[in-house]
């Protein structure tokens, strides 16, 4: 059974006549129509039409004779030789799975469980594939989930723009033109591969990527919101506070984006409730972010946060603690960072992780020893507070 063309064919053929450009890629190529209708644009220079089904790749290389055309069976990218594609087209299975449903059938229009799934595969993979200025033509239905579609193009580091739409039946088709974001070319630029999308903050989105064979994280600054500068103020104070052996190690910037080195570990909490983790492993931990808290003091920069820093402490190699997340570290007269993470030290958010370990603080004497830090930031004043952890 091969996909017969219908609304959607024609709609994203609109689109392919039009942009198709250069070496193309026919994701799905079913019955070879839009393979067909690109190899007929002079921009166009050859075609790979892939498919999941053998019987639509034999049905192409029957019908589309043509020495810039080759078709090739493939589950998505994974029989696709490695190359940059200067368009890559995708008329894709968008629709909800239904139960009892033949595969030939699912294969044809079902995108998954939820209908986007499908399509969530293709960009998590998509930009391995896909030049620089290259573009896809994407398309997909509002029964797909415009809202969840626009999500995963923004979470790959992509961006989109809407071609076309049609309304039909129960649904509306869209078709959309992707291209890689001014971010996404930079740091491909830089040497930057395999990223993909780690986690989604207050005020930057957060990637992973490899770099000179290296695991790297690569944080950019959200466009969707009201605060600006965030990312480029944390590329500032990360210059200065790796100098003292503080925060991720800064490898390359550029304006509203930063490369760091990844740091593999366990946040705070939960390195503390891991069973290999002993009493003198906690004490040492808590004492070493104290340390690099008592520098930042010394520093005059308040990284803000520590008093529930559960997210900003990795324990990583050799249980050492790695501070990330500096959007909002200034430079300030008086700062807090030594007492904040006191706040936590003895707070009902760290307490009963601590009293696994046997590990039981005064709340009253910390307090007090706090307040006079507070009063006189010294180092003996200090050293009182590391006396009750020790």
């Amino acid at each position: 059974m091969i996909y017969e063309p219908a609304e959607d064919s024609f709609l994203i053929q609109k689109e392919v006549k039009r942009l198709a450009k250069g070496s193309v890629l026919d994701m799905g190529t079913g019955s070879g129509i839009l393979a067909e209708t690109a190899l007929k644009s002079k921009k166009v220079k050859s075609v790979l039409g892939v498919d999941i089904k053998k019987e639509a790749v034999e049905h192409c290389k029957k019908k589309i004779k043509n020495k810039k055309a080759k078709f090739i069976v493939s589950d998505l990218f994974s029989k696709v030789p490695r190359q940059l594609f200067d368009t890559v087209i995708f008329n894709a299975p968008y629709l909800p799975e239904q139960k009892g449903e033949i595969w030939e059938l699912s294969t044809d229009v079902a995108g998954g469980k939820h209908g986007y799934e499908i399509i969530e595969r293709f960009l998590s993979a998509v930009n391995e594939f896909l030049a620089s200025d290259g573009i896809i033509l994407l398309l997909f239905s509002t029964i797909t989930g415009k809202n969840k579609v626009d999500s995963l193009i923004e979470q790959h580091m992509m961006q989109s723009d809407q071609l076309n739409k049609l309304k039909i039946a129960f649904e509306q088709l869209y078709v959309y033109r992707i291209t890689k974001s001014r971010f996404r070319k930079l740091v491909e630029k830089q040497g930057v591969s395999k990223i993909k999308p780690l986690s989604k903050g207050h005020r930057g989105l957060i990637y992973t990527g490899k770099w000179k064979n290296k695991k790297v994280t690569i944080k950019v600054q959200r466009q969707d919101i009201d605060a600006k500068g965030t990312v480029d103020n944390e590329v500032k104070q990360l210059k200065i506070l790796n100098k003292h052996s503080i925060g991720p190690k800064l490898l390359f910037y550029g304006k509203d984006y930063f490369v760091y080195e990844y740091v593999k570990g366990d946040f705070i909490r939960q390195y503390f409730d891991k069973k290999e983790t002993k009493r003198s492993d906690v004490v040492a931990v808590l004492c070493n972010v104290f340390e690099q808290m008592f520098a930042m003091d010394k520093l005059g920069l308040n990284k803000e946060e520590m008093h529930h820093p559960v997210k900003h402490i990795i324990i990583g190699k050799n249980n050492k603690p790695v501070l990330v997340d500096f959007e909002r570290c200034k430079p300030k007269k008086k700062v807090h960072n030594v007492t904040q993470f006191v706040q936590f030290v003895i707070s009902g958010k760290l307490m009963h992780h601590l009293e696994r370990h046997k590990l039981r603080i005064s709340m009253l004497d910390m307090l007090n020893r706090a307040r006079k830090y507070s009063e006189r930031k010294t180092r003996e004043n200090f050293e009182e507070i590391l006396e009750l952890l020790r």
